[in-house]
């Protein structure tokens, strides 16, 4: 098909990357310093030598800074790649062109990583053999029937973050595809019966798989979480049945669509903050090729050392007016053309940094991105800090973007390892954080609440562990946070002890049941509801193994937690109290005659705010409508069991709901198998948090 030469003509600017119609294929690159460019046409992704090799002069193929050729009847399917030289001035300009190594489109829509030898491109030279290749794409040719982004309100929304290959990698998940978009799709009847009601990808834009320290190379690790990303705008070969055939947008769109019609949206974790080529002796691969001066933040009088507000060697210079443009294109496109419902930003507050690091009060992409019209109804949510100690949370710039709330998941881990006066921080966690976001106009629904996250300890080694275990990195356990807030209950690591497996199960029973009852977004670790374990290992980036696989097994072993889970997302879901888009006031509710909420300790309407010592706190929660119950629900991560007063309200009888330290099923109970309390004080057991619904 490919074996003939291909006539070409002009091309024009627009669209940028390779845009096939009925007459063949349009190209188009920025790059403002090039002094000539070619663009090579392969059969295959793996041919070992380009089938046309078309040499693009300056007149008629470049307009300003755009390089650009239409060639004629060139048929999707096709692979290439481009060669661009220029002036070799890392240090003067921070420009690094090399007219013999082949780069990939950053438009690219496929790319695949078959042939790809990182070391190589780091050096200088021909990589002809090693390189990535980019493939045209017929992005148009697809049945959507009917199909378009989901609208669930935000603080509706139950976020389940989860790992592409891991999901269903390991044997046990007994799917056709492992560790594909496919192998999810065979597991959402699954995501269905938990009931979250959005899932949170780690990356999926294609990736650098090799990006990892070279001791950990050499234990035969690779990058597994996906923070590498080199091609944004396409998704990631590892996760596609048959990247070879160049069917990644076919087969993400699958998911997307399989999802929507379940009712489960998705979300996307992207990483603009920083790219895969990394420091100054880092590969090229796109960007570094195509002009770096422009992509980079540099030194500014040595522009060979590159500013590193990331910890990955280089930090994007996002609120370049071309830069910035290209990332709101990037997610524009993800939304109309790929469906998808939302976006975590990594290190997002690395996109608020202008020249020479500068922290911008107003930076352009961030604007950009949320007044964009195709991203209006996008969900978008910050990790609001990068790696150069910048903190942003309560205080990223924008008005509807949510954030990771890091301070949730810190007073929530404090508070379940048993630490003391927290209360008054504890409460406001709980109900929204109206601290951070209330100031600005914001809402509850600007916090994304969690206690785990793929970046630290699963929720049963959060309760296992008082360290970190991560030898098998290959960094003799530099990496991975030191500050964990966990405790490991009495024995560290696994055990027989079954009083410490309960406990231990307990504990993860209250983490769910408080990040449930709380006022906000919450986000789930996928396995948390299983209680998975990564053996102490709080950094799993590079073990793409059975440390990081899921092990479904363990849904059968753990059905009880399983179940528990369900129930408390369930529970949730029932009360539209916990589901507040309009922070708490503790004032009368006219149409239920009690406060919205109202605070107590032990004794009704007495909470000890200023009690160094207590650690019991309960609250009164009053349903939005008439037929909706009240909760009310006690925290005791005392070690002692306490006697608590239970408010009295007209008419209504409570019904114990939840109790912690009972076993399945009476740790949680559905309301048709509810019997009302008789007395007028209950005992709490230690460590242990209960709720009670009224009818």
């Amino acid at each position: 098909m490919k074996n003939k030469e291909y006539n070409y003509k002009r091309g024009h600017t627009y669209p940028s990357g390779a845009k096939k119609s009925s007459e063949g294929v349009n190209f188009s690159i920025f790059s403002r310093h090039a002094t000539s460019v070619e663009l090579l046409l392969f059969t295959k992704s793996d041919s070992k030598t380009p089938f046309q090799i078309i040499h693009l002069d300056k007149i008629p193929h470049k307009t300003f800074f755009s390089w650009h050729v239409f060639v004629i009847d060139l048929p999707a399917g096709t692979w290439y790649t481009w060669r661009i030289d220029g002036p070799n001035e890392p240090k003067e300009a921070g420009l690094l062109f090399d007219k013999e190594k082949q780069l990939i489109d950053p438009w690219a829509r496929v790319v695949s990583d078959i042939n790809w030898d990182r070391q190589a491109a780091c050096l200088s030279g021909d990589n002809n053999l090693t390189a990535m290749r980019c493939m045209v794409d017929d992005e148009e040719n697809y049945d959507w029937q009917g199909d378009k982004p989901l609208r669930i309100s935000s603080e509706k929304s139950i976020v389940y973050e989860m790992h592409v290959g891991g999901f269903t990698r390991h044997s046990s998940a007994q799917v056709k595809q492992p560790g594909t978009f496919s192998g999810i799709i065979e597991k959402i009847p699954y995501l269905k019966n938990l009931g979250i009601t959005h899932v949170e990808l780690l990356p999926i834009m294609a990736f650098d798989e090799q990006d990892v320290p070279r001791g950990t190379a050499d234990l035969g690790l690779s990058n597994y979480w996906g923070y590498s990303t080199h091609s944004f705008f396409s998704p990631h070969p590892g996760f596609c049945i048959t990247p070879e055939k160049g069917t990644h947008i076919q087969e993400f769109r699958d998911l997307v669509k399989a999802l929507h019609a379940a009712g489960i949206g998705i979300i996307m974790d992207v990483v603009f903050n920083h790219t895969s080529e990394a420091g100054i002796d880092g590969p090229t691969i796109n960007f570094r090729g195509i002009g770096e001066n422009i992509f980079y933040h540099h030194e500014k009088h040595d522009h060979s050392i590159l500013h590193d507000y990331t910890g990955c060697g280089n930090t994007v210079n996002a609120n370049h007016p071309l830069v910035s443009a290209f990332i709101t294109s990037c997610l524009e496109y993800w939304v109309r053309e790929m469906h998808v419902d939302g976006f975590r930003f990594d290190l997002a507050s690395a996109l608020a940094r202008g020249e020479g690091g500068v922290v911008l009060e107003d930076p352009p992409v961030l604007w950009s991105i949320e007044l964009s019209e195709q991203l209006a109804q996008t969900k978008l949510i910050a990790e609001a800090w990068d790696a150069a100690g910048l903190y942003q949370v309560g205080s990223f710039p924008g008005h509807r973007w949510a954030e990771w709330n890091g301070k949730y998941r810190d007073i929530m881990r404090e508070t379940l390892r048993g630490d003391k006066g927290k209360l008054k921080e504890l409460a406001t966690r709980i109900s929204g954080s109206s601290d951070l976001y209330e100031h600005q106009d914001g809402l509850p629904i600007n916090s994304i609440n969690f206690i785990t996250c793929h970046d630290g300890f699963t929720l049963n080694d959060l309760f296992s562990y008082n360290e970190k275990h991560n030898e098998a990195n290959g960094e003799n356990s530099r990496d991975g946070c030191n500050n964990n807030i966990s405790s490991n209950s009495g024995i560290e690591g696994s055990t027989d002890n079954i009083d410490i497996i309960n406990f231990r199960k307990k504990q993860a029973k209250n983490a769910i049941a408080i990040l449930l009852l709380s006022q906000g977004v919450p986000m789930l670790l996928a396995g948390d509801e299983m209680l998975t374990t990564q053996n102490g290992n709080n950094n799993g980036y590079c073990q793409d193994n059975e440390i990081t696989w899921i092990d479904w097994e363990l849904a059968h072993k753990n059905a009880d937690m399983l179940r528990f889970v369900q129930q408390m997302i369930a529970f949730r879901q029932r009360h539209s109290s916990i589901m507040r888009r309009r922070f708490l006031t503790g004032n009368i509710v006219e149409e239920r005659g009690i406060k919205d909420i109202e605070w107590h300790g032990a004794k009704l309407s007495t909470p000890l705010w200023d009690d160094s010592e207590s650690q019991l706190l309960a609250f009164t929660l009053a349903g939005i409508t008439q037929n909706e119950p009240d909760i009310h629900v006690v925290i005791n991560m005392s070690e002692t069991k306490a006697t608590i007063e239970l408010p009295q309200i007209k008419g209504k009888k409570w019904c114990l709901a939840l109790d912690t330290s009972k076993e399945s099923p009476d740790d949680i109970i559905r309301h048709p198998n509810q019997r009302p309390i008789k007395t007028k004080t209950v005992n709490v057991t230690e460590k242990t948090i209960v709720a009670f619904e009224n009818k």
